[in-house]
């Protein structure tokens, strides 16, 4: 308890000094957790994106759709397998596939063509709450589609503008009809965005002339069960089909967000070093100051090991302190940034690796967001004050009572 009331006596006494270094400490943690999480905040966003709104934890396809897509391949037992999916806890729904030509007015553009499953794909993707314009589709309006931003911007299309569709149905005939626009989406990634219209299940068969089957199956996976073992017991209720997560079909977007992260470690650490050399140095200056006081506690029979302990706990106070004001500086910050984040402006929409920067930037808080830039903030600490807190044991008495 001496030492303790020892400490904090001597942390007042130079309060410049006090203040600078636990400024610095609290500053950098203040940093490092808004940087934590707003970066966590725009990979989840990208992730999300891909996940939620796009193509699901992972996708069944017949086994050799993805090498050669074609309106011919199709999974076949979808009526049997999407109930044996849903009786293991995954969540599913059947997607068609199709292209053609769209046209408005005199414009015209290539279209991938998928028709959803309204009531099953809500579970699976939450594309319906990605509309810049309109509404989402309703199986109480066959003839209602939803269209991709850029494709929408250069047929100049319009919420309730007419949307004609031409292609080859499943039987050799011309497949072709009227559409009406329902909805035009916001950005959601380069191949939607340029290319994409949705149907309804139902006109799509009647369009195709394709009474069964689907070309791909989106899956979502249980909360408490892992990418890699979800895939595996698709795979064993999917026998002969090719079942793939995420990471699997967009293999550079995963690698990008891996990446991502390691250089956010990477930062961190840089960061961490910077302090802790700041901190290195107020500890030396501090001991390089107080070098006669250290004498007089040597000669008073203070022995080395009560010294450093002594130069520990007015780090650790000083630590303390500056997690104390870093918390309380970053809480309501990351309040804001988490309820109504930054407004990205011209960035919001941009496409990176088939991911989209979100409008409104915002900070996703994890306990992981506190936990580990205090943490790292404590082990530098200490590591940091070791040499200062030796060199005033070694100090000799004699030695520093002549120290000018």
């Amino acid at each position: 308890m001496g030492i303790l009331k020892m400490a904090w006596r001597n942390i007042g006494r130079n309060r410049r000094r006090t203040v600078v270094t636990v400024a610095a400490m609290a500053f950098g943690l203040f940093a490092m957790v808004v940087w934590f999480a707003m970066l966590q905040g725009l990979l989840a966003d990208m992730e999300r994106t891909v996940i939620d709104v796009e193509i699901g934890d992972l996708q069944i396809h017949a086994p050799t759709y993805l090498d050669d897509p074609s309106l011919y391949t199709r999974i076949d037992d979808v009526d049997a397998l999407i109930p044996a999916l849903e009786a293991a806890g995954f969540r599913a729904s059947p997607r068609l596939v199709g292209g053609g030509l769209a046209a408005a007015g005199v414009s015209a553009a290539g279209a991938s063509l998928q028709g959803v499953n309204v009531r099953a794909d809500a579970g699976v993707s939450a594309i319906s709450t990605r509309l810049a314009e309109g509404a989402w589709l309703d199986e109480d309006d066959p003839f209602g589609v939803v269209v991709g931003r850029r494709l929408a911007r250069s047929l100049d299309l319009e919420v309730g503008g007419e949307l004609i569709v031409l292609s080859q149905a499943a039987d050799g005939s011309i497949a072709n009809d009227l559409y009406a626009v329902r909805g035009i989406l916001q950005s959601v990634s380069d191949g939607v965005d340029r290319s994409t219209v949705f149907l309804n299940e139902a006109a799509f068969r009647e369009l195709f002339v394709l009474p069964s089957g689907a070309h791909r199956i989106v899956v979502r996976k249980p909360d408490d069960v892992e990418l890699p073992a979800a895939v595996e017991a698709v795979q064993e209720l999917a026998p002969g089909l090719d079942a793939r997560s995420w990471r699997t079909l967009l293999p550079t977007l995963a690698t990008y967000l891996d990446s991502a992260n390691a250089s956010m470690q990477i930062v961190s650490g840089v960061i961490y070093i910077v302090i802790a050399i700041l901190i290195l140095n107020a500890m030396l200056m501090a001991v390089f100051e107080r070098i006669r006081e250290f004498g007089v506690l040597k000669a008073l029979g203070v022995e080395p090991r009560q010294v450093v302990g002594l130069i520990f706990v007015e780090s650790g106070l000083q630590t303390g302190l500056a997690l104390a004001a870093g918390v309380a500086l970053a809480v309501p910050t990351l309040w804001y940034l988490v309820e109504f984040g930054i407004d990205t402006g011209a960035l919001g929409g941009v496409q990176v690796l088939s991911a989209t920067f979100a409008t409104v930037w915002r900070a996703s808080v994890t306990p992981a967001t506190f936990a580990a830039p205090t943490a790292n903030l404590v082990v530098l600490v200490l590591l940091a004050v070791i040499y200062p807190a030796l060199k005033a044991a070694r100090i000799s008495p004699v030695e520093a009572m002549r120290h000018q």
